[in-house]
Formats: structure tokens, sequence, C-alpha cells
């Protein structure tokens, strides 16, 4: 919502400066139109040395400039630009405040931890040296474990990158059984790549070798529509763009391919395809605004919010930081926590223990659900993990 306001500001400020050029080129030719004609005019008088020829021309230019009145036709649209213009640095102010300091909050972490993230990112990213650079200043030397697979995965991409799938079939091949085992259909994919490219670039009778050699044999049967669809091809070798199989051209087969073989290489290695740093940096920017929000708030009116164990408003980050299931109690509308778990009744409805609490009024005493008609006691509610 934010954004959308900055964003109809920008194209508000856009559109008068558009209009404002508009016009400032509109009284531009205009003047110089009138300037051009008088020099003409000037230029064609028989008798240069008469300066009363002369004036009267400047006379009558200058009564034409006035009735254009250069000053009074830019003076409103160049108003209303500046109006705007004024507004918009305030909105930017507002929106992104530039002291975000106000939402720290003071957290105990584990600089060993903090220390293998980073290293690990840089891995990732190919910044090796960088890496190196922190462990060893950091003395973090077991995280340097991870170089040789990030540098192999590396050189995969940028063997993919040219078009070289050697180096991915290598490791492919060395791991198939447990690429199997998940049900990955990788080096299928890798293959058909390949047997395009040869295609393309070689005879018919090479790409049929590779079929023979690296399809037939490998799959014994599986995956046989995708076989026979580039079986198929062979029919249109040197024209494979003109025919019905031309999308397996596509370069979005490269892009899709390089993103699968880094998810798999990473699952391998027990690392999340997204770097745990890239993940925390974007969701604290995604949650920035509301924090510092909250912190006006809380400062407004004079509390520390810095102590919460619980933020008192919710912090929309999307599906996409979503990584494990979340409960909101139906009744107090809070999210469960260690301290106030969610519980599950006799009747199979689920509240937070604080809610029960309340409801219960005491452990012995038995309450009625909230949802449906039946009754339990504290010691019938059974906790749940999520």
């Amino acid at each position: 919502m934010e954004l959308n306001t900055i964003k109809d500001a920008f194209d508000r400020v856009a559109k008068k400066q558009k209009l404002s050029t508009s016009k400032s080129q509109e009284v531009i030719d205009q003047v110089g139109h009138e300037l051009d004609q008088a020099l003409t005019n000037i230029q064609s008088i028989q008798d240069p040395t008469s300066p009363a020829d002369q004036k009267s021309i400047l006379m009558e230019l200058k009564a034409k400039l006035n009735a254009i009145g250069p000053h009074n036709q830019l003076e409103g649209s160049q108003k209303e630009l500046n109006i705007n213009l004024s507004k918009y640095p305030k909105i930017l102010e507002k929106t992104f405040n530039p002291d975000i300091s106000k939402a720290y909050r003071n957290v105990d972490f584990d600089p060993h931890i903090v220390n293998h993230i980073i290293a690990s990112h840089f891995y990732r990213v190919g910044l090796f040296d960088v890496a190196d650079t922190l462990i060893n200043e950091a003395g973090e030397p077991e995280v340097i474990s991870l170089k040789s697979h990030f540098m192999e995965l590396h050189q995969i991409l940028e063997a993919v990158s040219v078009r070289n799938l050697e180096p991915a079939l290598y490791w492919v091949s060395t791991n198939r059984e447990s690429l199997k085992h998940i049900g990955s259909n990788l080096e299928l994919k890798l293959r058909r790549l390949q047997f395009v490219e040869i295609l393309q670039n070689s005879t018919q009778a090479d790409a049929l070798n590779y079929a023979r050699t690296y399809l037939a044999v490998a799959w014994h049967g599986l995956h046989m529509d995708e076989i026979q669809k580039l079986m198929g091809c062979l029919l249109w070798a040197g024209k494979l763009d003109r025919s019905p199989y031309s999308e397996l051209l596509s370069p979005t087969h490269w892009e899709t391919l390089a993103e699968e073989l880094a998810r798999q290489f990473c699952s391998f290695l027990g690392q999340s395809y997204e770097s745990p740093l890239s993940v925390a940096v974007s969701a604290g920017v995604e949650g920035l605004p509301t924090l510092l929000k909250l912190a006006n708030v809380m400062s407004a009116k004079k509390q520390e919010w810095q102590a919460m164990k619980q933020l008192p408003v919710p912090v929309d980050l999307g599906k996409e930081f979503q990584f494990h299931s979340i409960f909101v109690c139906p009744v107090s509308r809070e999210q469960g926590s260690e301290e106030n778990p969610p519980m599950l009744l006799p009747c199979g409805h689920v509240l937070c223990k604080q809610s029960i609490m309340k409801l219960s009024k005491s452990s012995t005493r038995t309450f009625k659900c909230p949802y449906c008609p039946l009754e339990a006691s504290v010691a019938q509610c059974k906790q749940l993990y999520f």
C-alpha cells in the first residue's frame, strides 16, 4: 500500500513535469518563430540605414511577445510542478524513515552461527576469497568444508551457462543412485538438452547414436513419452526450429535446468537453495515498515517494546517466508508460543492455553467449548506441537 502511494506521487510529478516541459517547448517555439520573422523582416528592408523601419519592426515584435506572454503561460504549469515536487520528498521521508535503528531489538546471537551463515552466503554467491578472509579472521575453520562443494556447483553452473553439460552430467552420474531414490529425473533432462544440441549442431547419425547410448539403455522403458518425442525430433534434423518440437529449443529449458540443478545440489549438501542470509535480510526489509510504526507508536505512548516477548501487531511477510505451521488462537487472536501453546480439546477444537485457562477459571472446573456444546476440563486438553 505504501509503495503504491509513492508510485502514485511519482507518477503525478512525472506527469506535471511532462506537461511543463511540453508547455515550455511550445512557448519557446512561439517566441522563436516571432524572432525569426522579425529578423527576416529586418533583412528585407530596402534601406538598411533607415532606423524608422527597424524600429517599427522591433516595436511590432515587442507587441507580439507581450501578446504571447511567456511568463504567464509558463507560470501555471511550473507552479503545479513545484507543488507536486515539494510534496514528493515528504512522502519519501514519511515512508522510508532513515532512522531504522528504532526497530532494533537487543537479541543474543551466537557469533559462531552468524559467522557460519555469512561465510556460507559468500561461498554461495562465488565470493570465495571474501569467505576465506572472514573464516580466517573469525577463526571458523570448519566452515571451509563447504568451499569445495560450492566451487564445484559454480563450475557446473558456469559450464551450463555456455551450454556445456559435461560437468553436470558427471555430477549426476556420480550421484545417480541417490537421485533415483528421491525420484529425480534430472539426468533425463540433461540428456534431453544434450541430444537437442547434438541434433542442432551435428548430424542425425550422431544424435541417434547418442540416444541409443544414453536414452534407450539408461531408462529401460521409463519416461517413454519423453523419449518418443526426442525420437520424433530426428525427422527434423537441421530444421528443428520449424518443427512441432521447436519448443525444445527454448532458452527457458536451460534456465530451468540450472535452477533445478542448483536446488538438488544444495539439497545433497544439506543446505537450503535460498541463502539464509538473503532470506533473513529480505524478511527484515518486508517487516521493517511495520516495526518502525510500532516503535513510533510505543515511543509516543512512552512504552518500551524492546522487552516484549511477542509483538502486539502481526507482521505479514508473505507465504514465501513461512517455513513452518503457525497457529493463531481463534478466541484471543494471539499467535501460539512456547509460553502460550495450542491445546487440543476433547471435541477436536484447538485453543491457546491462556484462552483455556480464562474459560475454565480453574484447573479443576469444566468449561464449555466456545465452538460446540461439549464440555472439557484443563486436564483433558493436550498440547499440540507444530
